[in-house]
């Protein structure tokens, strides 16, 4: 059973406590405990594999990114100067047979390398949403497991990035290794009127459907959401979730709401998918 375990974890860097506001640390710390809980399922599934869809890496115009570097290595900055710095070994051979895979299957994919061809120097910088969801699990629980990391389109049709899920599961069951995958996702981003993006009553509208979703094991409803709710309530998680959805079509998997909060202008939501 190659394809072992999905999950849905935000990325917002206060979930460290170390890059936490100590005044507002507090208010984090339900999805804090949720992201541990999935940190140490993934270890009890000692992955060989962790692909990770983020939509903070090479945003590709039109394009989905597929990471094919050595190494992925990053850094982020908290209050009073502290930081946190995180570097991962890549899964290269996974990579660059996934791109081949997908664009035999004509989708819009483009291998992403830095740095050189290979070798210590070939180190894609790694974003927040690679990093945040990465540092419970390769840091505090020390997952030794090789990292893929994609970056889905917002451009293209939905379905394209559904189906990136569809191949990367595949692939997975073809495999005598183990696979895990994370979708990095922070939920509506317009939840309060003091926040970057304003308030929009369709903010709590979109998460409840996403949390519903997961609750009825049914995350392909996702694709059904309208385009002007997703305007409206500017999630940064859809297209990532494309891709867990894009599995499940699979792999029937088992879907787990494990938490939901809203502690700033944005909504966090933790979930956990096993297969059924």
């Amino acid at each position: 059973m190659p394809l072992e375990y999905a999950c849905i974890v935000p990325h917002g860097s206060d979930i460290i406590p170390q890059l936490a506001v100590r005044k507002t640390e507090h208010l984090f710390e339900k999805t804090r405990e949720s992201v541990r809980k999935i940190a140490r399922d993934i270890r009890d599934m000692r992955p060989d594999t962790i692909v990770i869809a983020s939509p903070h890496n090479l945003r590709l115009q039109n394009n989905i990114g597929i990471v094919t570097s050595e190494n992925t290595t990053g850094q982020l900055n908290g209050p009073r100067g502290r930081k946190v710095s995180l570097r991962l070994k890549c899964d290269r051979e996974f990579a660059q047979v996934l791109l081949q895979e997908t664009t035999r299957r004509h989708l819009p994919v483009v291998g992403a390398n830095y740095g050189t061809a290979e070798g210590p120097a070939s180190d894609m910088p790694m974003d927040w949403g690679t990093l945040v969801p990465m540092w419970f699990v390769a840091k505090e629980e020390r997952v030794k497991a090789r990292t893929v990391i994609v970056t889905p389109s917002r451009e293209i049709p939905l379905r394209q990035n559904i189906a990136l899920g569809t191949a990367i599961a595949e692939m997975a069951e073809k495999r005598k290794k183990r696979l895990v995958f994370i979708a990095s996702a922070d939920q509506a981003h317009a939840h309060k009127k003091s926040g970057p993006y304003g308030f929009h009553q369709s903010a709590a509208k979109y998460d409840k459907l996403v949390s519903e979703a997961i609750r009825k094991n049914r995350i392909e409803s996702i694709s059904g959401l309208s385009k002007q709710l997703v305007e409206d309530a500017k999630p940064d998680s859809l297209w990532q979730m494309a891709i867990l959805a894009g599995l499940t079509r699979v792999v029937k998997m088992r879907g787990s709401l494990l938490s939901y909060e809203v502690p700033t202008y944005y909504g966090m939501i933790c979930a956990s998918f096993s297969r059924a």
